[in-house]
């Protein structure tokens, strides 16, 4: 067996455990006992050991220097498998097992805290989160800056500076469009109740219209909707709302983007580096593509507005055009996961300030929930009611995601330009939008950019799946044109 075999077979055992630490993840998050959390956290720990160990045994790094790929697929593989070493070699054992134990507990601190509105709870598990982390970051940038080594971990090759140059061309645009489109008059809402159990159905109706295969898939409920694994063995999660059936449909379809690239892959590169999403924004441009310029587009929510009135019978708003003005309504509101497209991304640059600074050390974890609400009043131009609709209302940080958020609004970058480059391969893809059909989109998504998996990097996916480099002018030109109508800008 050549090394490169050798460093293959041992990567897809690793692979393998990996996926194993996943399924505890999505079993604390859909139906593990309360009662069990203690106890998952030493299971999580003792798994990211053994995780640890190998990544970084030695002998991956005999192999990678005897390793001769023959194909771009195998050097590719060898590209990954030598960033996640190097990676892992620079942070101590003990620390990874630290924090695998602490983020799994304040996983539930942070749930009942947001339960109890009490952010005084869940801060001294916070401290420590944020300490590890810290300590993390270091071990990784090994003197350069703290927060880059943290977004490597979920977009690799970019950094804080990057993020925040872009970040920069977008938020003007974004302010003025939120201004002007709520001087406006808002659309209908939705009233009434709608029973949880339809609307169940009818999102699971709605994961296999967007091209979910439930044979390697599951649905389940959870607070925070959430998609998890690979391969053979991809589960989503929703959640219900007895007066919102919005946000059980959207949050089903956008994980269905989330699964739907992972069931894409092509699975030769299965519990390999490539088998899986090459990064979080990556993966992020396929859920908001799924959820907003498919899901919410006029020619969709006309065929959901007539699935609505089959299963809930008539619910007060009279035609297609007034439901996909509700659909796409801009109102305030606290949370990020039920934020319009115009304003979803100022939540994000929010985190993002906010983690940086606490990475940084210039934000103590005790004043983090003043910072947020004198900034969310500073942006939003209305204070924050309650915790849960504050700083408690994500559960990244108490997981130890810092350098995530900001992927999101790269994921709407992404998906302003693969929605140009789909429109103009699908010129008709609005007709068959308006019959509940999705094969066009979905098809042309899994052909240039979810089959690939990890073998480009995140940057050359997209160029290569819409045949130019990735930046904001398509995304914001999308928001720009599809509200000024809405709205009569």
């Amino acid at each position: 067996m050549s090394a490169y075999d050798e460093l293959m077979a041992f990567q897809r055992e690793t692979s393998a455990l990996g996926q194993i630490a996943g399924r505890l993840g999505w079993d604390q998050e859909t139906v593990m006992p309360r009662g069990a959390a203690p106890q998952r956290a030493e299971e999580m720990a003792a798994i990211e050991a053994v995780l640890h160990a190998r990544r970084s045994d030695p002998r991956v790094a005999e192999w990678l220097e005897q390793a001769d790929p023959q194909d771009d697929a195998a050097r590719a593989q060898l590209r990954d498998i030598r960033r996640t070493y190097e990676r892992t070699v620079k942070v101590p054992a003990d620390l990874a097992k630290a924090i695998a134990r602490v983020t799994s507990a304040a996983q539930g601190t942070w749930a009942q805290a947001r339960a109890d509105e009490d952010v005084a709870a869940f801060l001294p598990v916070l401290t420590e989160v944020v300490a590890l982390k810290r300590e993390e970051g270091a071990a990784l940038a090994q003197g350069g800056d703290v927060y880059d080594a943290m977004v490597e971990d979920y977009e690799p090759y970019t950094t804080g500076a990057q993020i925040s140059e872009i970040f920069d061309q977008m938020r003007p645009r974004l302010v003025a469009l939120r201004a002007a489109v709520l001087e406006k008059p808002a659309p209908q809402v939705l009233a009434g109740k709608f029973d949880e159990l339809t609307q169940m159905r009818l999102s699971q109706k709605l994961a296999t219209t967007f091209g979910y295969d439930l044979n390697t898939g599951r649905m389940d409920k959870a607070v925070h909707p959430f998609s998890s694994g690979s391969g053979l063995d991809v589960r989503i999660t929703t959640r219900t709302s007895e007066t919102d059936p919005f946000n059980c449909f959207y949050s089903t379809i956008h994980e269905v983007g989330h699964a739907a690239y992972e069931q894409g892959i092509d699975l030769a590169y299965a519990l390999t580096p490539l088998g899986q999403g090459v990064s979080m924004g990556v993966h992020e441009s396929q859920s908001r593509i799924y959820e907003n310029q498919l899901g919410r587009s006029r020619a969709f929510t006309g065929w959901l507005y007539d699935q609505m009135i089959d299963a809930f019978g008539e619910f007060g708003i009279s035609d297609p055009d007034a439901f996909y003005a509700t659909v796409n309504g801009v109102h305030n509101g606290y949370i990020r996961t039920e934020a319009d497209e115009v304003q979803y991304n100022l939540h994000i640059m929010l985190r993002f300030d906010l983690e940086r600074a606490l990475m940084s050390g210039d934000l103590n974890v005790n004043d983090l929930e003043t910072a947020w609400n004198d900034r969310f009043k500073a942006d939003f131009g209305y204070a924050i009611d309650k915790p849960s609709n504050g700083c408690l209302q994500d559960v990244h940080w108490s997981v130890g995601l810092f350098g995530y958020f900001p992927t999101y609004s790269l994921g709407n970058v992404y998906a302003g330009c693969l929605h140009q480059a789909l429109r103009a391969a699908v010129p008709d893809l609005d007709a068959q939008l308006a019959t509940g059909d999705t094969s066009g989109a979905t098809g042309w998504l899994r052909e240039n950019l979810q089959r690939h998996g990890g073998l480009y990097t995140p940057r050359e996916t997209i160029q290569r799946a819409c045949g130019m480099q990735a930046g904001p002018e398509p995304f914001l030109s999308y928001l720009e044109e599809k509200f000024g109508a809405l709205y009569g800008l």
